[in-house]
């Protein structure tokens, strides 16, 4: 697909023309053809009325004494290019004789394309980039120095921005033996498009400090203003608003460079009133290439909370599913007119890698893989300057965790705002592989937000990691901050049951949100709110997820993609639908997953193997002092947990095997109401619950609650 990154020129020029044809018409006249090759698609002549098109002369000439006027123009957006009759006239003698010296071959100017709707109407838009600077450290504007704010007198005049730049006391005048020695040598100069001519005229050019800024007829006027440094716009000369009887040359635009822009002006005509002043006005840049900060993008930042806007935005992107899609977003405009032509799409196809014991291989194929990735080409653009303004990344598919050198690099990352992706794999669906939790944290680390766009929910999620945890989950925006601040309760159950805990369970959760009114510890008080987490599945977990929900507090869930177990006695789980915030594993981390659970007080319901392991390392963490002893409910009928627990307990006691850990079991208590279990969280908060190894152990290998 075509994005517009295909432009090597700014979109609102061409590159240079070069002559074909040269007609003299008198002394001080010529008309020349010229041939403009390699334009880009993007140019924005090709949109609209050629009356807004000009011929930009080459300053170099412009200087000498040249003037272009445009006569005809046939633009030809299939076989980008164009056929310009230009008028070239001669002010002066060293502007005849360097008019004497053009040939076919020479590159003397572009076509510039003043499109309306890229003025600038603002004046904040300039204001805002002075004490700014790129990321070589060259201002973004400025007009004499870093004082040069109070010296920029700005107008609005006709719905447009307009900049009045003061001229110098003085003019420049040439030694005219010199010049014209050095013309043969600015003839040969021009046939090279890229070859800079100015610093050679300017070894002739002489500063007349004393001399009168007033036009006289057949005469180039050469004046200068203090150097107007622009990075972020094309300034371009308003002949309307000059004194009367003074014209410009058609060099009359100022390019978006810092080296050499801005200071000296060619006038000719005739007046006797002395000019004081040049008026600028100002178009934009593509919006990739404004240098503009994220921070002054409200419209973007609007858009991109708008999860309609967000949906909408994706849709855009070209089919097939199949294809991985990437756009760089760096405007609300743009973003709320994407179409498909926006998108660059790879069809990527990963073969094995050969691993470390070929590691040539091996670093070929990672650098072709990650080339063959839609979102490379927007990070190469900016890590080479073609984007300049920061923005969002919007991927069909979360980026390969092979792109996480090119995104954590200085340059990227300081432009890279955001990364915005529907899904999490082509292959694994919603699932995510131990390395994209990887890149997660890290890009979380180096400040990169990273948000699902996620169709199951409609909703926008944000991956935020847990406080002092190395693992995260993807959490609504609104709920951000309930995920940052919350204790975690945990339900652990079978997917194959419901039971009848339900009231119980609700009844629970009540109890504690409203013990937490009017307690004072660190995890249970009026400013810390309560989150509960379970597996995400069917059954038991479905009861916890959607209790939580019902009365209010954060639901969360650890999936697991059980689709791809070759064990047929291992049911589907399906990810039940009453959960907020969210983390998906594939089934080769099924331990990790587990792992990363982080519960701070654990809920146990019914439940098989899983239960059983889950129970299990919950026991292991607070053995080996991975979390402080606090209270797990083992939520049933006591005969069922002395079935499950006592014998284990019984027989680890017998063989001494967890001799000096046997406090453990005063961690677990046993009940069989919402009521009892309020009793166990209340005497745990309020310091007077007798838990940890400074209390006996329970008997049963459990604690069971009266």
């Amino acid at each position: 697909m075509d994005s517009y990154l295909c432009s090597d020129h700014y979109d609102l020029v061409t590159p240079d023309g070069m002559i074909t044809s040269i007609r003299k018409i008198d002394a001080i006249t010529i008309e020349v053809e010229m041939s403009i090759l390699n334009i880009s698609s993007a140019f924005v002549g090709f949109q609209i009325d050629q009356e807004h098109i000009s011929f930009n002369l080459k300053s170099t000439m412009a200087q000498l004494g040249l003037h272009g006027n445009l006569l005809a123009l046939s633009l030809d957006p299939s076989t980008h290019s164009a056929r310009v009759t230009v008028q070239l006239i001669a002010y002066g003698k060293i502007a005849g004789a360097m008019m004497q010296q053009l040939t076919e071959g020479s590159y003397i100017g572009k076509l510039f394309a003043s499109d309306p709707r890229r003025k600038v109407r603002n004046p904040d838009y300039l204001l805002r980039m002075f004490g700014r600077s790129d990321r070589q450290g060259r201002p973004l504007l400025s007009l004499g120095g870093p004082e040069g704010r109070d010296e920029l007198l700005l107008e609005k005049i006709d719905g447009r921005l307009v900049a009045y730049l003061r001229l110098q006391q003085g003019v420049l005048a040439y030694d005219e033996e010199s010049m014209l020695g050095l013309q043969p040598t600015l003839s040969k100069a021009l046939c090279y498009p890229h070859f800079r001519l100015r610093t050679l005229i300017q070894l002739n050019q002489i500063w007349m400090p004393l001399g009168k800024r007033i036009v006289e007829e057949n005469k180039i006027l050469l004046v200068r203003t203090a150097p107007l440094h622009i990075r972020t716009a094309f300034g371009k000369v308003i002949d309307a608003l000059l004194p009367q009887g003074y014209t410009h040359t058609s060099a009359n635009v100022l390019e978006p460079d810092t080296k050499a822009s801005g200071d000296v002006y060619e006038l000719f005509g005739s007046s006797d009133e002395e000019i004081s002043q040049i008026p600028i006005e100002f178009y934009t840049l593509e919006p990739h290439r404004e240098h503009v900060f994220f921070a002054d993008r409200d419209q973007l930042k609007s858009s991109l909370e708008n999860p309609k806007a967000l949906f909408k935005a994706f849709e855009t992107a070209p089919p097939p599913l199949e294809l991985h899609a990437s756009v760089f977003v760096v405007k609300g405009e743009q973003m709320q007119h994407l179409m498909a032509k926006d998108w660059i799409t790879r069809d990527t196809l990963k073969s094995d890698f050969p691993g470390l014991f070929h590691p040539g291989q091996q670093a070929v194929l990672a650098e072709r893989y990650i080339e063959q990735q839609p979102c490379y080409p927007f990070l190469k653009s900016i890590e080479e300057g073609l984007i300049t303004s920061q923005g969002v990344l919007l991927c069909r598919y979360l980026p390969s965790p092979l792109m996480k050198r090119m995104i954590l690099g200085d340059i990227v990352q300081r432009c890279l705002k955001g990364i915005y992706f529907q899904f999490p794999s082509l292959s694994h669906g919603s699932f995510f592989s131990h390395e994209d939790r990887s890149m997660l944290l890290d890009l979380s680390k180096f400040g990169i937000p990273v948000f699902w766009v996620d169709q199951t929910s409609k909703k926008i999620l944000q991956y935020i990691p847990k406080p002092s945890k190395d693992s995260g989950m993807f959490v609504p925006l609104e709920l951000v901050d309930t995920f940052v601040k919350a204790t975690f309760f945990g339900i652990y159950g079978s997917n194959l049951m419901e039971g009848n805990f339900e009231q119980e369970l609700s009844l629970l959760l009540q109890g504690i949100e409203h013990m937490r009114q009017e307690l004072d510890h660190p995890h249970l008080n009026p400013n810390t709110p309560i989150a509960l987490v379970t597996g995400g599945g069917p059954g038991l977990m479905e009861v916890g997820n959607r209790v939580a929900q019902r009365i209010g507090i954060l639901s969360c869930a650890n999936v697991v993609d059980f689709r791809t177990s070759t064990n047929l006695n291992v049911q589907e789980q399906k990810q039940n639908p009453y959960i907020d915030a969210k983390m998906t594993f594939r089934l080769d981390r099924l331990v990790e997953r587990q792992a990363e659970f982080h519960l701070d007080f654990p809920i146990i319901l019914t439940g098989g193997f899983g239960t059983d392991f889950e129970q299990c390392l919950e026991e292991v963490r607070r053995k080996v002092g991975a979390v402080i002893p606090t209270p797990i409910l083992l939520f049933g009928e006591i005969d069922y947990w002395k079935q499950k627990i006592t014998s284990r307990f019984l027989c680890n006691l017998a063989a001494g095997t967890i001799a000096k850990s046997e406090w453990i079991s005063n961690c677990f208590y046993c009940i069989r109401t919402a009521e009892q279990g309020l009793k166990v969280y209340r005497q745990y908060f309020t310091g007077t619950l007798p838990i940890g190894p400074n209390f006996p152990p329970a008997k049963e290998g459990f604690v069971v609650v009266a």
